[in-house]
């Protein structure tokens, strides 16, 4: 479409009472729009003026400088054939005004740097309209509404069951011959319903029934996904036997350089099998979304060789244990052991955690139901037991026949006809020797993915989850902002899988995997995108014709949405996409954008700041911001009326992963005096929105701190800062900090050329 701007800045929540309105508006009309004003943009006076004004003069697209992007986005919303660019006014600038002491009359007149800071806002936001053309959503020729559902336990029986209930064909897997999982040994759960002091019968056997009996769900047992390659909305997925091999089964990921070797023919792909397999196989089943709930195996507890396992008669595992007690055949006297001991050493077996704990719980009731003198001995240095399991705990305390004590447990050897058990450091001071027929080891939750690729797919980043170490193993992408989510579009977890959880939180979990499952087939039929930018219409546009086949793009995206052609070139799976923008941060070349969002666009914002060359008191500090955690927290500091430096311009950005260096250098040319990044923490306290954006962004400030300083600038001009949502009160001394190192280092030399 044509483009026709009108531009509007309203006057309220303050904006009119600390900025000269003229001015602004001047700003506007240099930068090539004529903009008006009105005193309450988001009322229903102000949307009628706004509208009013489109349909005389046929204006489609808007700059409306008032509050945050952020806040009273249905009142600014005038349909899909119209784009709208908020200019930030109120939170990044008028609340960030100094407010006079109690006492004290206001100052009379503008502050000169308040109102540079409320003109380069609107200079931003003209220009980024003036870059934005309206997106087309990409539409797929065809659709599958069909849900892959892998694993037959209760994750997977509840994920079929749901997404059946909402009228979605659904194939469920199951590797073995039954469904049910591990839930068939299981004699007892835990209490689900107040007061939560009575173990309950579990309910698999009738959720097998349930999707046995469900026309919409198809139960393959035996059987394994051999291969899922495409897309959200176009997954193709063939099957195998449960327990063959073949030459497909573990592609090599391959790296740039090897890469660029094959692709000059200099050694042969490792993956020529894998890519003739998708040729020969081009009609497999076609998927929407996939949900995974192959769940988990007990951890090795063997390597603990003073416990005795493996060598001991009597020294079993809790899920060993669990069989033996729906058999009926629970010892009299049992020791339950939480931890594999060793003085000075308070660690808990790999993969332990609240279910566990749970679990040495239940069975001690075990111990106690099937004997009336029996005793159950627990043995711990950490119990959890979260929520209403509480007062499960609390019962448990209250019972006789059982003894709860922090302990380390340091040996277990047999004696006469039973197991005598050594434990140091208890509560009372003592050491203990527990002579006990049966030992238990709570061996923890290893998810499926640990030893295994699982999902299988015929991705160029690899058949299963990148970086998984992240997350101690499990197959999750954010498990503080979206749960259920993997790093691969599509592709939904829950249960053992995700993270460790009992029945009860894995039937939520489940329904939580087949919603977003769902959620993911009907964005991907109407050609948005899914979390964590749900709606988005973009896409990456590729200008393939500059492309040096560099692999940059394809190696950083976080969620492999980047496979390659024939000749080595990127191909673009737009329902992968989570439209984060860190290929086109990655792009030495430039080729990569978005129809609202892309490197000419926000260079060119970065341009549109003035810059003064002749007041060493103005320096320019140009602040990029992630919009997920960092610009939030902006927004709240202004808010809170917290003071923000008068030297910085805040421009808003997808992912830090999406910076394109360039801007850095664009900046430093244009004479800004510094450049800060802020973004999500990342590393062992990650909460990237994007997975590895900040951690990108870092490693390429390192590089550019080197180009810098070959320029003679210097390193320090430019760097990373990580902070969270929840930092606002930090913002201004987080920036006041940096911008001091600034001031310190004076102007930038370049300034004026």
């Amino acid at each position: 479409m044509d483009n026709v701007y009108g531009a509007y800045l309203c006057t309220g929540c303050g904006i009119g009472d600390v900025l000269d309105i003229d001015g602004l508006k001047a700003a506007a009309s240099e930068s090539g729009m004529e903009m008006k004003d009105h005193s309450c943009l988001c009322g229903a006076d102000g949307r009628s003026f706004i509208e009013k004004d489109m349909a005389d003069n046929g204006i489609n697209t808007l700059v409306i400088c008032a509050c945050s992007p952020r806040v009273m986005q249905k009142e600014f919303n005038f349909g899909d054939q119209t784009i709208t660019i908020r200019g930030n006014l109120r939170e990044h600038v008028a609340w960030t005004a100094s407010k006079p002491a109690e006492g004290e009359e206001a100052a009379e007149g503008v502050d000169e740097f308040l109102q540079e800071m409320g003109c380069d806002y609107v200079r931003m936001a003209v220009t980024r309209a003036q870059k934005t053309t309206l997106p087309e959503p990409y539409l797929l020729e065809s659709i599958s509404r069909k849900i892959l559902v892998m694993g037959g336990g209760i994750g997977g029986l509840t994920a079929a069951r749901e997404a059946s209930k909402a009228g979605y064909q659904v194939t469920l897997v199951e590797k073995t011959g039954v469904l049910g999982g591990k839930a068939l040994n299981w004699r007892k759960m835990f209490p689900t319903r107040y007061p939560y002091a009575e173990l309950e019968t579990p309910s698999v056997e009738q959720m097998i029934a349930d999707v046995t009996s469900d026309s919409n769900i198809t139960v393959k047992t035996e059987t394994e996904v051999a291969r899922i390659s495409g897309a959200p909305g176009q997954f193709v997925v063939t099957f195998k036997t449960a327990g063959t091999k073949s030459e497909w089964d573990a592609p090599a990921k391959v790296g740039a350089d090897e890469q660029d070797r094959i692709d000059k023919g200099e050694m042969e792909d490792p993956n020529a099998g894998l890519k003739a397999y998708t040729e020969q196989n081009p009609d497999g089943e076609m998927y929407g979304a996939v949900v995974l709930a192959t769940g988990w195996s007990p951890a090795d507890v063997s390597e603990y060789e003073h416990l005795g396992y493996g060598t001991l008669k009597n020294v079993v595992t809790n899920a060993e244990f669990e069989k033996l007690a729906k058999e009926g055949k629970v010892p009299a006297n049992v020791a339950f052991i939480q931890s594999p001991g060793g003085k000075e050493d308070d660690r808990d077996f790999p993969y332990c955690n609240s279910v566990t704990s749970m679990v040495a719980l239940k069975q001690a009731q075990y111990v106690r139901d099937d004997n009336p003198d029996g005793k159950a001995y627990i043995l711990y240095q950490h119990m959890r037991t979260p929520g209403n399991t509480e007062l499960f705990y609390k019962a448990m305390q209250q019972n006789d026949g059982v003894f709860l004590t922090k302990a380390a447990v340091t040996k277990v050897e047999e004696t006469g006809n039973g197991l005598a058990v050594q434990a140091a450091d208890t509560l009372f001071g003592e050491d203990l020797t527990l002579n006990v027929d049966m030992v238990v080891l709570a061996a923890g939750m290893v998810p499926t993915t640990v030893d295994e690729p699982t999902i299988n797919l015929a991705y160029r980043q690899g058949p299963g989850f990148m970086d998984l170490d992240l997350f101690d193993g499990y197959a999750d992408s954010n498990f503080i902002c979206f749960p259920y989510e993997t790093r691969r579009t599509g592709v939904y977890t829950c249960g053992g899988v995700r993270k460790a959880e009992t029945m009860e939180e894995t039937i939520d979990d489940a329904t939580g995997a087949a919603l977003k499952a769902i959620q993911c087939i009907e964005s991907a039929n109407r050609g948005v995108a899914v979390h964590p930018r749900s709606g988005d219409q973009t896409y990456p546009d590729f200008f393939f014709t500059r492309c040096t086949q560099c692999k940059r793009c394809t190696e950083e995206c976080p969620f492999g949405a980047l496979d390659d052609d024939e000749k080595g070139t990127p191909l673009p799976n737009p329902t992968r996409c989570r439209r984060c923008g860190t290929c086109m941060g990655a792009c030495p070349e430039r080729i990569i954008g978005f129809a609202d969002y892309n490197v000419d666009m926000i260079g060119s914002m970065v341009k549109a700041i003035e810059v003064p060359d002749d007041d060493e008191d103005k320096l320019r500090v140009v602040v990029f911001v992630c919009e997920n955690d960092a610009y939030p927290a902006i927004d709240m500091s202004g808010m809170h009326r917290n003071k923000v430096n008068r030297l910085v311009r805040f421009i808003p950005v997808r992912c830090l992963g999406s910076v394109n260096m360039v801007w850095i250098k664009d900046a430093m040319s244009a004479g800004m005096d510094g450049v800060l990044l802020l973004g999500c923490k990342w590393g062992d306290d990650y909460q990237c929105h994007f997975v590895k954006g900040s951690e990108l962004a870092d490693r390429r400030m390192q590089n550019i701190g080197e180009t810098l300083g070959t320029l003679g600038l210097e390193p320090e001009r430019c760097a990373v800062k990580q902070i969270a949502i929840s930092d606002y009160d930090a913002i201004p001394a987080i920036i006041d900090e940096f911008v001091e190192e600034i001031v310190e280092l004076g102007p930038n030399p370049f300034k004026g050329f």
